[in-house]
């Protein structure tokens, strides 16, 4: 369908990839944001790597988007001043039962195109001279980046192009006419030909706003972050991971030197009680409501008690968060991790409990859902605007 005019609801860096990339081409384009900035939530939250696709399975719109989205970041970063570094990552086994996973993780990066290698023990110290590893992937192209910079500067792009953004105003209704659709927010009305969903963790609500009935559910779980002390940053060179438990969508806590120098590490994961609920104590009713009662979230709970709880002593005890990290680096106590920033994830989950572990772009007429953009979609960014717009364009 062609089209002239564009409403996307949701201002974090998907949907103003997409606002960037229709204004571009001539699109009359409004955004809609309810928060008071641009990426407010999961843009605002993440830990600011520039992926590289090892993990991701070969064909999927995760691993294609990915490798292409590794080239355009650092390519739109570079063209717009950005700071970033391609400072490369280690995966590593820390025992040797992980040896099996670590070799998974290189053929696949080698199918999807990522420049890695395997590495001995002794070549993994020489990267990172404090790491535990029996071996390791080295991973050549990921980079560090500020992505709620890279969010700001699609705005300011999109803007220059005539853009209209609206920040502070939720969606309230949205209606799809023969003509064109309507999205009423708490600024006013805006109609164009078609309105694009990139509200993440609100985007399967935004999805029954306009009548459609989402293939998943959104329930959010929080990553809390601690970071190194000033003191202690030596320890860490650039990026520390463990090879994933292949039935988890989350990598484990790990180590991400940041773009201002600090060190984060981790995350954990740990169910939150709000969509939006970045400590303990924000509790949305409503959101717990709509968690407890899908029973694809029942499934999934009851399929990963053990890690459930593990993840839950984990959050409560800085001890065993240490612990967790000096899995990776030994030398990392208690005393040297300090409280750092939290995020929540947008996690999407089919109504049989599986994790949905690809990206899901669900269309409907004059309407496109981004309804699954957790990471890598940050970096891929640029990637999904461009399937989004095309898709939309040929349907």
């Amino acid at each position: 369908m062609d089209y002239s005019s564009a409403t996307v609801v949701g201002g974090g860096i998907v949907g103003l990839a997409v606002a960037y990339r229709l204004s571009q081409s001539g699109v009359a384009v409004t955004v809609v944001e309810k928060e008071s900035t641009w990426a407010a939530h999961q843009t605002g939250h993440n830990s600011g790597v520039i992926h590289a696709g090892p993990y991701y399975r070969p064909g999927s719109l995760k691993a294609t988007m990915c490798i292409a989205g590794n080239a355009s970041m650092v390519a739109f970063a570079a063209e717009h001043g950005i700071p970033h570094e391609v400072c490369g990552k280690l995966i590593v086994a820390t025992d040797p039962s992980q040896l099996p996973g670590l070799k998974t993780l290189y053929e696949r990066g080698q199918a999807n195109g990522t420049p890695c290698e395997l590495v001995s023990a002794e070549r993994a110290r020489e990267i990172e001279p404090h790491v535990n590893a029996v071996a390791a992937l080295h991973v050549h192209s990921t980079g560090i980046i500020d992505y709620s910079e890279v969010t700001r500067t699609y705005a300011r792009l999109a803007a220059e192009n005539g853009a209209d953004l609206v920040l502070g105003s939720a969606v309230r209704a949205i209606h799809n006419g023969p003509t064109g659709v309507a999205v009423e927010h708490d600024r006013g009305r805006v109609t164009s030909d078609v309105m694009i969903n990139c509200a993440g963790l609100q985007s399967d609500r935004v999805a029954r706003l306009a009548g459609l009935e989402p293939q998943v559910r959104i329930v959010p779980f929080r990553g809390e972050y601690y970071e190194l002390a000033p003191e202690r940053r030596f320890l860490v060179n650039k990026l520390i991971y463990p090879v994933p438990d292949p039935d988890l969508p989350f990598l484990g806590v790990h180590f991400t030197r940041m773009i201002d120098g600090s060190v984060h590490a981790g995350p954990n994961a740990v169910f939150a009680f709000a969509r939006e609920g970045y400590r303990w104590r924000d509790i949305s009713p409503r959101d717990v409501w709509d968690a407890v009662t899908y029973p694809g979230f029942l499934k999934m709970a009851s399929r990963n008690l053990a890690n459930g709880a593990h993840e839950l002593v984990r959050s409560a005890s800085r001890s065993r968060f240490a612990a967790s990290l000096a899995k990776l680096v030994p030398d990392v106590t208690k005393a040297d991790i300090v409280p750092s920033g939290s995020g929540v994830r947008a996690q999407a989950i089919r109504p049989d409990g599986a994790l949905a572990d690809d990206f899901i772009i669900q269309y409907a007429p004059r309407q496109i859902h981004v309804l699954n953009a957790p990471s890598p979609a940050a970096t891929a960014s640029l990637e999904i605007a461009r399937s989004v717009i095309e898709q939309s364009r040929a349907a």
